[in-house]
């Protein structure tokens, strides 16, 4: 059983030009000769970040992003062969890295369930000025933490989308329970892993909890960030009405606990950032929905067979670099895919949302290639 749309191969693999554009709006070219390794896409945005999915496997069913009625017992996940080696993985990021990659980010499925995930890290860490990140639930930091910071992991995303041991018990929807995510938050901190929690927000879900999750990390070095539910995938039933505003959510949070608003820390940060005015820490809200932020978006996605997509809402499958890999290309037959794979981007799926947009077109399931 398959079940929701997960692309698997494009008739032409050598370009993939990301989302639908909408037929009543124009694209410009991007103007005179790109030089290296600058590469930009249609609408001059940057290559900057790589997001890599390791493993299309979670320990986790969440309603949004791994519906428990969809990826049941008899779901058939990539195998073993059709999944990316490390040294596969290593030498893509290192052909990104060389065209402007500055940020890596390793995510699933949930990343820590691939085996010896603290080899790739140490893999990746020999690619020359890159940042190293992940995203993860959490469940295995409190053994993993210490060996992914010695191979030289830089920091670490954790997804806790309530501190309501009952409302994460169902969201997780295979009964993880809270302390277990919080053991493993603090074992990244004990071993020096700066920390960020995300936590993706459903009205009359779990959105009377979230003042709760941010009066806990105040006054912690870790920074929470709120993520209006989206319609990523297929099958998590999304509807705008299920989606709490991030605007609404700043008011919340500063009628308790006064914020003021903090810059950007670079071009293309998704999160918008606001600090407690007494001096207790900061907080983000990721607002693709009712804010998109289309026009600095300057990252692709690597899924766990290999396949690059540049729209977290991609509704075709990308170039194939695992294909390509295997079939002998070499270093630079590879670079050409990476190159005219960006440089046909045009995506802006977020800003011509509506509504009615989900269910027009299938997207790739976000286990397939991460958050």
């Amino acid at each position: 059983m398959r079940g929701p749309f997960r692309p698997r191969r494009a008739e032409d693999t050598k370009v993939y030009t990301g989302c639908m554009p909408h037929p009543d709006l124009e694209f410009p070219e991007a103007e005179g000769p790109v030089e290296a390794p600058a590469l930009v896409d249609r609408l001059g945005r940057p290559l900057r970040d790589l997001r890599i999915s390791v493993t299309d496997r979670c320990n986790f069913r969440c309603q949004y992003c791994m519906p428990k009625e969809v990826f049941g017992p008899n779901f058939a996940f990539l195998p073993r062969s059709e999944i990316m080696t490390f040294e596969e993985i290593t030498r893509i990021a290192r052909l990104f890295a060389e065209r402007g990659v500055k940020k890596l980010r390793l995510t699933g499925g949930e990343p820590t369930l691939r085996a010896k995930i603290p080899t790739l890290v140490e893999m990746l860490r020999e690619i020359p000025d890159v940042d190293i990140a992940m995203t993860t639930n959490g469940t295995m930091l409190k053994t993993l933490a210490e060996p992914l910071q010695r191979a030289g992991l830089d920091r670490v995303t954790v997804s806790l989308d309530s501190l309501d041991d009952a409302i994460f018990r169902s969201m997780n929807d295979m009964d993880f329970p809270v302390a277990m995510v919080l053991e493993g938050i603090d074992a990244a901190a004990a071993v020096g892993l700066p920390v960020k929690i995300n936590a993706v927000v459903r009205r009359g879900v779990n959105d009377y909890t979230l003042l709760d999750l941010a009066r806990h990390f105040r006054g912690t070095p870790h920074i929470v960030r709120f993520i209006e539910f989206m319609d990523v995938g297929s099958t998590n039933g999304w509807k705008m009405d299920e989606v709490l505003p991030a605007a609404e959510l700043v008011k919340q949070i500063d009628a308790a606990f006064p914020l003021e608003p903090v810059d950007a820390n670079y071009t293309g940060e998704v999160a918008q950032r606001y600090r407690y005015r007494d001096g207790q820490g900061e907080i983000g809200f990721i607002t693709s929905v009712t804010q998109p932020f289309c026009g600095t978006c300057t990252r692709a996605r690597l899924s766990a067979e290999g396949s690059v997509y540049t729209c977290l809402f991609a509704s075709e499958a990308g170039a194939d670099l695992r294909a390509a890999m295997r079939a002998g290309a070499s270093d630079e037959d590879l670079g050409a895919l990476i190159d005219a794979t960006w440089h046909a981007r045009a995506d802006r799926y977020s800003e011509l949302r509506s509504a009615s947009t989900p269910g027009t077109r299938p997207h790739v399931e976000m286990s397939y290639i991460g958050g």
